[in-house]
This record gives C-alpha cells, sequence and structure tokens, in this order.
C-alpha cells in the first residue's frame, strides 16, 4: 500500500491553521478587548502577557500558506485569487498590530493612545476579514477549468460578513479566558464577568452558524442529517452543549485555567465541524484534496522537510510559552 500524501499534507494543514487560530486568536482576542480598559496600567499587563510570545505564533500562518502552495497549487491559486481582498485587508491588520507591540512601549505617555488605536483597529480587521475569508470559503467558490470563475467581491455576501463578526466574538472569548489564566486582582475579576456574556453570545454564533449552513447547502445537510452520519456526528453538538455548560460553570467559581482550555475545546469543536462539512473538499464545493495535489513527486520531496521543520517549530513554541508561564503582574516590564 503507498502512502497517501495528499491526506497527509492536508493534515499538516489542517494542523497548522489550527495552531494559527488557538495561538494568534487569543493575542487578537486581547486587543479587541482593550476598550473595556481604558487604564494604561491595566493595558500594559494585557499586553504583556502576550508580548514576548505573539510573533512566534505568526509562523504558522506562514507554515499554513506555504504548505498549501507546495502541496495543493491549484487550491493556493484559485483560494487566493477568490479571497485576495480579505486577505490583504487582514494583513494591513495583522501589520498594524505588530507595529503597535514594538511601538507602544516606546512611545511617549502622551502619544500611546495612538498605539492603542492601532492595536485594537489592527486586531480587529484581522479578526474580522479572517472570518469573512472563512465565511466565503464555506460558501464554495466557483472553479471552472482549474481557475477561479467567481467575481472579486463574491465575499461581500451576508454569511461571510456574519462569520466575521462570529469570529470576533470568538477571539474575544479566547482572549478573555487567556487574561483569567495569566493576571489576578481586579483585572482578572473584571475579564471573568466579561466572560459570561461572550461565551452566551458565541453559543447564539455557533447555533445560528450550524443552521445557516445546512439550510443553504444541501451537500452539508446530507453529510450531517443522512444516516447513518446522523449518530456518527451528533457527539460533536452535544459536545458543544457540555463544553459550554462547564465554562460557565468554571467562569462561575472564578477558576483560573479551566476557562481558557474550554474554550480551546469550543474552538477545537468547531475547526471539526467545519472539517466535517466540507471533507474531503479543498475547494468547497466540488474539488478535492486529490484533484487539486501537486505531483507525488514534489509533495514527497517538500514532505521531507516539513517533517524535518515541525519538531523544531513544535520545540521552540513551546519553549518560549513555558519560559514566560505563571502570572503577569503590574509592572512587568517588555523590552
Amino acid at each position: 500500500m503507498g502512502i497517501d500524501l495528499p491526506l497527509i499534507w492536508a493534515i499538516i494543514i489542517v494542523f497548522g491553521v489550527m495552531m494559527y487560530v488557538v495561538m494568534d486568536g487569543f493575542d487578537l482576542g486581547i486587543g479587541m478587548l482593550y476598550p473595556f480598559f481604558k487604564d494604561d496600567g491595566d493595558r500594559d499587563v494585557m499586553m504583556n502577557t502576550v508580548a514576548p510570545v505573539w510573533d512566534g505564533n505568526e509562523t504558522w500562518l506562514v507554515l499554513g500558506g506555504a504548505a498549501l502552495f507546495g502541496a495543493f497549487p491549484l487550491a493556493y491559486s484559485v483560494v487566493l485569487e477568490a479571497l485576495y481582498l480579505p486577505l490583504v485587508l487582514m494583513l494591513v491588520g495583522l501589520i498594524f498590530r505588530g507595529v503597535a507591540f514594538e511601538f507602544r512601549f516606546k512611545a511617549k505617555a502622551h502619544k500611546r493612545h495612538i498605539w492603542d488605536k492601532a492595536f485594537i483597529g489592527g486586531s480587529l480587521a484581522a479578526t474580522f476579514f479572517q472570518g469573512v475569508a472563512l465565511g466565503a470559503y464555506i460558501e464554495g467558490i466557483p472553479v471552472a477549468n482549474g481557475q477561479f470563475a467567481g467575481g472579486s467581491l463574491d465575499w461581500l455576501a451576508p454569511f461571510p460578513l456574519f462569520c466575521g463578526l462570529g469570529l470576533i466574538v470568538a477571539y474575544s472569548l479566547l482572549g478573555c479566558t487567556w487574561l483569567i489564566m495569566k493576571t489576578e486582582g481586579t483585572l482578572q475579576e473584571r475579564m471573568h464577568d466579561l466572560a459570561r456574556p461572550l461565551a452566551l453570545v458565541l453559543l447564539a454564533v455557533i447555533g445560528i452558524v450550524s443552521l445557516w449552513t445546512p439550510l443553504a447547502h444541501t451537500e452539508i445537510a446530507q453529510r450531517w442529517f443522512s444516516l447513518p452520519n446522523l449518530f456518527l456526528f451528533a457527539p460533536v453538538p452535544l459536545l458543544v452543549l457540555v463544553t459550554f455548560w462547564a465554562l460557565l460553570r468554571s467562569v462561575a467559581n472564578y477558576d483560573h485555567v479551566k476557562p481558557f482550555v474550554l474554550t480551546l475545546v469550543l474552538i477545537f469543536l468547531g475547526y471539526s465541524g467545519l472539517g466535517i462539512s466540507l471533507w474531503p473538499n479543498i475547494i468547497p464545493p466540488s474539488v478535492s484534496i486529490q484533484a487539486a495535489s501537486a505531483p507525488p513527486q514534489s509533495q514527497g520531496f517538500a514532505l521531507v522537510g516539513a517533517l524535518f521543520i515541525l519538531p523544531f517549530i513544535l520545540g521552540y513554541t513551546a519553549w518560549s510559552y513555558y519560559v514566560f508561564r505563571g502570572k503577569v503582574k503590574h509592572g512587568d516590564g517588555y523590552h
């Protein structure tokens, strides 16, 4: 039996994107929580919880894009052409957010508000357009003769825009629970107060998306509601409800670590539901990973490099988070 290279590459890309969503999600969420906190000291602490590690999180975005280019060039060319504008606007947001990280701590006190606004605006823009791109991807991308057959503004539709707003809520909750884990005192208490309403809004968003997608796409409805799939996939929505209940209870009990872990579980379950809806298509609704894959020789050659570099990325990521573990307090500096 030969090695299924397209499947292996699909797993690598799915893993890389998931790591990016998790690890960049909470620091984007922190930026979107800034407007709720006016005190410079609180804002310093919030930024310091991610300042030593935020730039390493972008590695996973680069890995996902490079892997898509090397293993599935058809998908790379079609998806990027279809989502060119939202992806460029997402990158502009990431640039503003990254610049704000570096300049805010060096700016004079009366100019910090400029970089605070850049941090907030960059985080909002990057998150919103990530969600828009995801929603447009789920909606489906028309392909004819191996090329994108739609328009440059196809993404400007109700479902993608709703997904953009929904991802703002998801990342805000992720950032909120991260700060519950990493801070203490009144800042942590205010995060506990914010976590419950954010979780309830996210539950509503997940419910709306879960109804909207099968109603709009018969193939997704068939995937979820035909037998025996109905029984095979039923644990996913059930686990979402159980996790939400556990999350609300952990917030009410003022737990420190559990809210963040349970929010990660929610993100993973949502990601799993997306995979169930779209698999095995890499360009929804009709182009599979097999149809879009590069020649086996190219995939095999690139796989050697990917399997070599992945342990290093995982290693330095784990080490950086280990080194900067623990609570961040007022007065801790970033240089």
